[in-house]
């Protein structure tokens, strides 16, 4: 295949995923990029991977989620172990957008429900989901709707129901605001006899925390006529969300996340109403998608990985890959985690170290993706997380790429053949000249140090597992 076939291939694992080992994307370019992405489209309803009862036999904490990190590690492992990633990639998107987190709610179950919610939901109808969203009990307490009553009427998710999860700030007013909250009186999480006593929220063990469920108390709803977005009548929560779902700032808004999400980074939310998106055709392009296809998710991506736009070599390479998504990317090629670990829990407590706390984000707004991800800080903890793996020959997909590096004699490797090598494994198709020098000059002084010793073979690897360290810490490998 020609190289442009293995590069644009690579790009599309990178967003549709988190990239894939060098063997994988051998195999994908065999089949056309078109059927690729149907096929990735078509996995995430039929996934193959471990069932949460065997994750249990494994390690229990991944099901009882009691910490506030053992659901995050849940669904890491998900990310590293799935044969539908698409299906895992968009539920990031779904909790960066509809963000929801642990600090509030104190329980990583309902969380984890949530994210199974994104799962059965995030890819039809835009306005099921939002139905599903509204009526999902981890939203309902985080944002307050079992404080939403007939009469007394708590705006908090219908606020942001408008500003952050469907039209955006500038196209409703402050009584559609109040209106919307109105017509999701009576939405509220269901009792247990359990949880009437005390109010307590914790079940006894062995059981972990309850699953809060969705009721609808007809007694509490405001059942009074109310005026949405030029809509009367006696609305409820699912009119407010059909009003929304036919309104065109709600296409270009959704349009915008997905294009910030996969294609190349927006400036965070709060900044859309001042400055216009990056591609303003892209936009329109997708908006009229949304409409045509009944709101449909799957048919919004199906269009935005086929389009033009996706596939341009100047759309590579432009998201800065947010701490998951390079966690992910990295274990998945490391193959260290075939099966759920104990180890799983300190390693995914390394992402929060690079600002980001899977199930817990800073607010009701989410992160900030993109550049922001970068700070002084959280890149060292990047590169030292990216080196650390990618050089440890204890890993079995570590020790797969060197093979592949290696020839049967490595003393007659080249250092611009060794760098050739390693970019090639990480299936990294474009580095800067500037990139590409420094790797060569490293790889030079590995193999001189290879060559001028009587090195045994263990450590003859090493050097070349250091070439892959280096090339973990170079921009373009913190970049999808």
């Amino acid at each position: 295949m020609a190289d442009k076939d293995v590069q644009l291939m690579a790009h599309l694992m990178r967003r549709a995923g988190f990239g894939v080992s060098r063997e994988t994307l051998d195999e994908l370019v065999e089949k056309s990029y078109n059927e690729t992405v149907d096929h990735l489209l078509e996995m995430i309803g039929h996934p193959t991977r471990l069932t949460d009862n065997l994750i249990r036999r494994y390690h229990p904490e991944y099901s009882g989620m009691m910490g506030n990190q053992s659901a995050g590690a849940n669904w890491m492992y998900r990310m590293v172990s799935t044969d539908a990633p698409l299906r895992e990639k968009v539920g990031l998107m779904w909790h960066g957008i509809f963000a929801t987190g642990y600090s509030k709610l104190a329980n990583g179950k309902v969380l984890h429900d949530q994210i199974r919610m994104f799962e059965r939901h995030g890819m039809g109808s835009f306005k099921n989901l939002l139905i599903e969203l509204s009526k999902d009990p981890a939203m309902i307490v985080w944002l307050d709707n079992s404080e939403n009553h007939r009469g007394s009427v708590n705006e908090n998710y219908g606020r942001e129901l408008l500003e952050l999860f469907s039209m955006g700030v500038g196209n409703y007013s402050e009584q559609d605001v109040k209106e919307a909250a109105r017509a999701f009186t009576g939405w509220t999480i269901g009792n247990t006899e359990y949880m009437t006593l005390k109010s307590a929220r914790d079940s006894v063990w062995p059981y972990g925390r309850l699953s809060f469920h969705f009721e609808y108390k007809e007694d509490d709803h405001d059942n009074g006529e109310k005026e949405f977005l030029d809509h009367k009548g006696n609305l409820n929560g699912e009119d407010i969300v059909a009003i929304i779902c036919g309104q065109p700032a709600t296409a270009a808004f959704l349009s915008r996340h997905m294009y910030s999400f996969f294609v190349a980074d927006e400036p965070p939310v709060p900044e859309w109403p001042y400055k216009p998106p990056r591609d303003e055709d892209a936009i329109a392009a997708l908006s009229k998608v949304y409409f045509e296809s009944d709101y449909n998710i799957t048919e919004m991506l199906r269009f935005l990985f086929k389009s033009d736009f996706f596939k341009s070599e100047q759309a590579r390479y432009q998201r800065v890959k947010s701490p998951a998504e390079l966690m992910a990317g990295v274990l998945r090629l490391t193959e260290e985690f075939d099966r759920p670990k104990i180890d799983m829990n300190p390693t995914h407590l390394q992402a929060t170290f690079m600002g980001q706390w899977l199930l817990n984000p800073p607010s009701v707004e989410g992160w900030h993706w993109g550049p922001e991800w970068i700070d002084s800080g959280a890149l060292v903890e990047r590169v030292n997380f990216a080196s650390e793996r990618l050089g440890n020959l204890d890993s079995p997909g570590v020790r797969t790429m060197i093979d592949r590096i290696a020839t049967d004699n490595p003393s007659e490797l080249t250092p611009e053949g060794l760098v050739e090598g390693a970019l090639d494994v990480l299936s990294l198709t474009d580095v800067s000249e500037k990139t590409q020098s420094a790797l060569i000059e490293f790889a030079e002084a590995q193999l001189s140090e290879m060559n001028r010793s009587s090195d045994s073979e263990s450590k003859s690897r090493q050097h070349i597992a250091n070439v892959l360290r280096l090339v973990g810490a170079t921009p373009e490998f913190q970049r999808a």
